[in-house]
């Protein structure tokens, strides 16, 4: 059975108060991006330790620690010895250090800045498609993995709306031609909304084997205008596919995490205020 949980500064950036409303909630899967003053690979020491106490005294497990590794990053000129991909790196593995000491079995990382056609035939080849970005993003993220491999801990590559990989096709086509057992997805199926796949069946098939980590929000898309607009749970484009979502998840014996990702701000209201109006939804159907 799947295990709920959220990233927890979709509650508060103090992480304290957000592991409090967890607890009133019953989620024991805290999902780690920005905590305090600072995003997740760059805490002090000291905060580290805060974290690790925190933790420990509301009983909750880690999840992810979840990162924007090549997040926004044009691949353009980016090489494996170009700063900006270094100083990303690095980033990595002081977020691979942080999971280690959470006894958190994954990172997160992104797939460089979004290109809106990668692959063509017919003359599209040549007049349509970013020539080589592809390759590059894959050629850059196998860097990324093989510090993984070498460091014994799993990624999760995210469905990003602004992504490389912004379906659960194209995400899953990274991870078989990585072919690394330490690549998985980060699924969502909201984001990848923006890029027309359905959620069920089209993208859950997709994912069948290579599924690591799912976040789950809800928006009404309108492409043609380039909007998104954040939803309660259950209220948006998502609903049709949370149903279906978790039968087959139950069914293929889906045992890993599900956070609710909580960006649904109601008017006049806070990002807790719209945490506690989806995670009812959440529990109902996935719990």
């Amino acid at each position: 059975m799947a295990k709920l949980g959220v990233i927890t500064d979709g509650i508060s950036r103090e992480f304290e108060h957000a592991l409090s409303i967890m607890n009133e909630f019953g989620l024991t899967q805290a999902e780690l991006q920005y905590l305090w003053d600072k995003e997740v690979g760059d805490l002090s020491d000291a905060q580290l330790d805060r974290v690790q106490r925190l933790v420990a005294a509301h009983g909750v497990e880690v999840s992810c620690i979840s990162r924007h590794v090549f997040g926004g990053l044009a691949l353009g000129d980016l090489s494996p010895t170009a700063p900006a991909y270094q100083e990303h790196l690095a980033g990595l593995n002081r977020c691979i250090d942080m999971a280690k000491a959470l006894d958190c079995p994954l990172v997160r990382i992104m797939s460089f800045k979004k290109e809106m056609i990668l692959f063509g035939s017919h003359g599209a080849d040549e007049w349509n498609v970013a020539q080589g970005a592809w390759d590059k993003a894959r050629e850059l993220i196998g860097g990324a993995v093989r510090i993984a491999e070498d460091r014994d801990i799993t990624l999760v590559v995210e469905t990003g709306n602004n992504a490389i990989t912004n379906s659960a096709f194209l995400a899953r086509k990274l991870v078989d031609e990585l072919g690394s057992e330490r690549l998985k997805v980060m699924w969502d199926p909201a984001n990848a909304l923006y890029s027309t796949e359905a959620a069920f069946p089209d993208g859950y098939q997709a994912l069948r084997g290579a599924l690591g980590h799912i976040h789950l929000k809800d928006v009404t898309v309108e492409i043609s205008k380039a909007k998104i607009s954040c939803r309660q749970l259950g209220a948006g484009q998502m609903a049709p596919y949370l149903a279906d979502m978790a039968t087959a998840l139950k069914t293929d014996g889906y045992a890993g995490s599900i956070s609710l990702e909580s960006v649904y701000r109601p008017l006049g209201g806070s990002f807790e205020d719209g945490f506690r109006a989806s995670v009812g939804t959440l529990k109902a159907i996935f719990g």
